[in-house]
């Protein structure tokens, strides 16, 4: 068995409420830390590689339009694009996150007018270049290689997953989140629509990458921020109607293939925990302990329906108190008893 095909089991294994030789480990890194480690350790220091873990998620071009940012201004370490989703994002060298400055739809009715290329255009996976889902973080990146070369030095040695954003996480980029919350409520019909045409587009990507991959995908993350510190940004009732059933369309594609799939929420969404066992999702991540989320009682209501990623309390990591680390992961440990959970920060 190779040293992948080792991985993917341990994955499959733990995904599957099973237990493992050893409880398998990801992580998310910025490029801030990226930049400081390599420091530290060397330009050609690799997180995935050092800290042995099991898995790396390789994300394509998914902007609705295949084009190189358009710099608006810029001023030293102050820069201002437009990107692919037709977003004014500014990027300053002082602060931590990007800040979006205006989108290109203004009125709800203009949702209709948004123009997609080629959900399987081959430039998506075969031709480098700048997208602001990779792009556009604590950094701004420029002109990418492509993503079927940023997969290839992980095909040995590492499961991968590829990527894909469910309709809210998407379409927010293209209207904004404000607008995506007052529109849902006030112009509901053409918010569905524009809902309905982005899953396709979104489900159609999915379709693309999964056959651009080869054969070298072992799962699938989804992205889909849709809560927040103390709950749900818009009703349960409300995901369930418009969003859920696009994302059990992702899903039943990538169980088709073969495919693991990991739902990637941020904030407290414990509200539709129930709906994402029913629609045959094996994990949810990050799962915030700053939202109040805690894995291992998590685990005691979910135990053989849902699995779960990550949950260590970065809080607790930034503290660097040895100590207090070990008492964190240790108990943490104990939802892995009978599989069913990845170890991974929050």
């Amino acid at each position: 068995m190779s040293i992948a095909q080792a991985k993917i089991k341990r994955l499959r294994d733990a995904l599957g409420h099973r237990e493992t030789d050893r409880v398998p480990a990801g992580e998310f890194f910025w490029t801030g830390f990226l930049k400081k480690a390599r420091e530290k350790w060397g330009q050609d220091f690799d997180p995935y590689r050092r800290f042995d873990l099991d898995y790396i998620v390789v994300t394509p071009n998914m902007d609705p339009r295949i084009q190189p940012f358009e710099v608006v201004d810029q001023s030293g370490e102050n820069i201002v694009v437009r990107t692919g989703f037709g977003a004014t994002i500014r990027r300053r060298g002082d602060a931590p996150m990007p800040h979006y400055e205006t989108f290109s739809v203004k009125r709800p009715e203009e949702m209709a007018d948004v123009e997609l290329d080629d959900p399987a255009d081959r430039r998506r996976f075969f031709s480098g270049g700048d997208d602001q889902i990779n792009c556009v973080g604590d950094a701004l990146l420029r002109d990418l290689p492509p993503w079927d070369e940023r997969l290839a030095p992980y095909v040995d040695d590492f499961a991968l997953f590829g990527s894909v954003c469910e309709p809210y996480e998407y379409l927010w980029r293209i209207i904004g989140s404000e607008n995506a919350l007052y529109w849902m409520a006030t112009d509901a019909e053409l918010f569905r629509a524009f809902v309905d045409r982005i899953g396709k587009f979104l489900l159609d990507f999915t379709a693309a990458q999964i056959e651009a991959g080869r054969g070298r995908l072992a799962g699938m993350y989804i992205w889909g921020d849709v809560a927040y510190v103390n709950g749900m940004l818009f009703g349960a009732p409300r995901w369930r109607e418009v969003f859920k059933p696009h994302v059990k369309a992702m899903i039943d594609l990538c169980r088709a293939h073969g495919l693991m799939t990991v739902y990637h929420g941020c904030g407290d969404a414990r509200d539709i925990f129930e709906d994402m066992a029913e629609i045959g999702l094996d994990g949810y991540n990050p799962l915030e302990a700053k939202a109040h989320l805690d894995v291992v009682e998590l685990k005691k209501r979910y135990a053989g329906r849902l699995g779960f990623v990550g949950n260590i309390d970065v809080r607790v990591l930034e503290r660097g108190n040895p100590a207090e680390i070990r008492r964190e992961v240790r108990y943490k440990l104990q939802a892995a008893r009978g599989g069913g959970w990845v170890f991974q920060s929050d």
